[in-house]
């Protein structure tokens, strides 16, 4: 079942996180639930070796926060409905980029990030060397992903990927 809202933006990065680990975890057979990431991080184990590094005042926390979920959208919820989006780290230059660029709004929006970006801002960004010439149809791609998930309107600058 999947949530009827974004609820990603209501996930605490340390759980989204885990919850990402699960997801991408080739060896399941079916995509994973809100009850099944709980039953998972109850007895992270060898199937879970990220998780088993978990401090357990951390897997107590997240236990907590996937209880508050389960208890509003249930056990059957898809866990990737549950992950944080964040812009790739090449698609963070560009958005960086855009957000010096005067012509841009203060506060550039997805919408403006993508307009500036088929109006010339990824050609320059290859031509400094900041993107591999190889990335611009996969930016495109990912931007758009984020605009069908965020809106048009979203503050660009919340989706960098800060690592």
């Amino acid at each position: 079942m999947r949530a009827p809202i974004d609820v990603a933006n209501r996930v605490s990065p340390e759980l989204s996180a885990a919850v990402e680990t699960i997801v991408n975890n080739p060896d399941l057979e079916e995509a994973p639930t809100l009850g099944d990431v709980r039953a998972i991080l109850t007895h992270a184990g060898s199937d879970a070796q990220q998780l088993a590094l978990l401090h357990p005042q951390e897997r107590g926390a997240l236990l907590v926060e996937l209880d508050d979920l389960i208890e509003e959208f249930g056990e059957e919820a898809l866990a990737s409905d549950f992950v944080g989006v964040k812009a790739s780290e090449a698609l963070s230059r560009v958005i960086e980029a855009a957000m010096d660029d005067v012509r841009l709004t203060e506060e550039p929006t997805l919408g403006a990030v993508r307009e500036a970006m088929s109006g010339g801002l990824i050609a320059r960004l290859v031509g400094d060397g900041v993107i591999d010439a190889d990335d611009d149809a996969a930016l495109l791609a990912e931007i758009d992903d984020l605009i069908a998930r965020h809106g048009e309107d979203a503050i660009a600058e919340d989706l960098i990927r800060l690592e």
